[in-house]
């Protein structure tokens, strides 16, 4: 379902040398001299040398410290930024749930969303209505669906948004972190829905997480990220215990 081949991304960080004492220093100094000598800049890469195959039916998770590589590597596969070197090849529907706000217009309601987010996937008005009822029901936000969603919570919006993600029947569910944002029953649901889609309904599932024993018992295989780039792929057992080594 998913092929990478060394597919790589590069930051340009930009660094001004000189010195203040102040945050509103340094912000006044480079608005008011932005292109001087005195500012550098330098590459940074995210990722570098990934290369990874995944197999229809597969939960794959994504572990690794912050800063390894874990969300840059989502964002590629989930076509919101493009490698800077390097190929992905996706066969089938893709849907995400990478960050509080991904997918969702703050100023339309929870409704609007869902049959938005439903269109943007590619289905029709039909298909969505269909499926109108069990997103609402598994998302338990029923009264506030004509409340724009820029008034939800952080939970609610979780909530909403993961009900979409992982009801519009997508080939491959790509989800981020974002799910510790919930409270401890709406993350059993959640990993309960994730287990469905992969085992029963046949789909991919990439999870990145630092929860490992959530990874430990959803995921068959995982990937260790350090630094941007794999260092460890294989059985989750055995993938965990050397990110503690």
């Amino acid at each position: 379902m998913i092929k990478i081949e060394n597919i790589g991304k590069r930051y340009t960080l930009v660094h001004d040398d000189r010195e203040s004492d102040s945050l509103r220093e340094t912000i006044a100094l480079f608005l008011k001299d932005p292109f001087a000598k005195h500012v550098s800049k330098e590459s940074f890469w995210a990722l570098r040398n990934i290369s990874l195959e995944i197999k229809k039916g597969e939960m794959i998770g994504v572990i690794g410290k912050n800063g390894s590589g874990k969300s840059t590597l989502l964002k590629l596969i989930a076509g919101i930024t493009k490698p800077t070197e390097g190929k992905i090849y996706l066969y089938g529907r893709v849907s995400s749930l990478l960050e509080i706000g991904t997918g969702f217009h703050p100023d339309l309601t929870g409704k609007e969303n869902i049959f938005l987010n439903g269109v943007i996937m590619g289905m029709s008005r039909k298909e969505v209505k269909d499926k109108f009822d069990r997103i609402v029901d598994f998302a338990g936000v029923g009264k506030f669906l004509d409340v724009p969603v820029k008034r939800y919570s952080s939970g609610m919006y979780i909530r909403l948004a993961f009900a979409v993600a992982a009801h519009i029947e997508p080939d491959i569910l790509i989800v981020d972190e974002v799910l510790s944002v919930g409270d401890a029953e709406f993350q059993e649901k959640c990993m309960k829905r994730m287990e469905e889609i992969s085992k029963i309904e046949g789909r991919t599932v990439l999870f990145a997480s630092h929860n490992l024993e959530a990874i430990q018992r959803l995921c068959n295989r995982t990937v260790l990220l350090e630094q941007g780039r794999i260092i460890r792929s294989g059985k989750t057992r055995e993938v965990i215990r050397s990110y503690y080594v």
